[in-house]
């Protein structure tokens, strides 16, 4: 919580990175702490790929109205006008464009010279460390802020429970349609998932680890329905969260074609 006033005080335009799964919302959580009784003195910026979870986009909406923050939603118009997609150009160039693109895009329209972002020491993507800049904003680049560098999944799950912080549905196992694809389970969360020839999605009792993107994000067989379930699971689980991300796993696993 340190650092995030740290940050306030020290740039000019924050920005909370909301994706609305459990490190964001463990995200909003501390800001709320670090500011209370005031709001945090920025918003929430979600870099929508438009193929979220349904259930993710109602969680962002509810929980930004409920915070009292002013959410900002940012699309790559672009890409979307291209028809820039995980089924037909692949994850990795999926990805790349309407989230990392998207980002640094929405970092420029607004002016953020300073984002908090909730990767984690146990994620593979995290680069760098929280430390803040001797020259805010000097470098014409946003500066990126870790406030859960030292955090596993594990600690983020027991600061849910200690907070009894809402999340989304997707996190708890229930009967869902899934379909298995390059040794993942993928709910079929709408029709633009075209089904191959006998290929059928069937009802499993599954739950998500990560939240990204539907078609490239793995489900896992699961009984575990409330937060201490989902605490006992995770001390048996030695796979790395993100490896249920298509983008994450091996490229000859990722599918679909390279851009156009």
């Amino acid at each position: 919580m340190l650092i995030m006033r740290e940050a306030a005080a020290a740039y000019r335009r924050p920005v909370l990175l909301f994706s609305a799964g459990k490190d964001s919302a463990v995200m909003l959580r501390l800001a709320q702490k670090a500011f209370a009784p005031t709001l945090p003195p920025f918003p929430m910026l979600h870099v929508d790929t438009n193929w979220k979870f349904p259930e993710a986009y109602e969680f962002r909406d509810r929980t930004a109205a409920e915070a009292g923050m002013k959410l900002i939603v940012h699309v790559n118009r672009e890409g979307l006008a291209r028809g820039i997609g995980p089924f037909s150009h692949g994850a990795e160039t999926h990805v790349r464009i309407m989230k990392s693109e998207a980002l640094q895009s929405a970092l420029e329209r607004y002016g953020f010279d300073v984002m908090f972002d909730g990767a984690r020491g146990d994620e593979e993507r995290f680069r760098a460390d929280s430390r803040l800049s001797d020259t805010p904003g000097g470098s014409g680049e946003a500066t990126r802020v870790f406030p859960l560098q030292r955090w596993t999944e594990i600690d983020v799950w027991r600061y849910v429970q200690a907070e009894n912080i809402p999340l989304p549905t997707l996190y708890f196992a229930a009967p869902r349609p899934v379909v298995r694809r390059n040794g993942m389970l993928i709910v079929r969360a709408d029709r633009r998932m075209t089904l191959a020839d006998g290929e059928k999605p069937r009802m499993r009792k599954v739950r998500f680890r990560t939240l990204g993107c539907w078609p490239l994000t793995g489900a896992v067989e699961s009984e575990a329905a409330d937060v201490a379930a989902v605490l006992r699971e995770l001390r048996l689980v030695r796979t790395p969260e993100r490896s249920w991300r298509a983008v994450d796993r091996p490229a000859a696993e990722a599918g679909g074609k390279q851009e156009r």
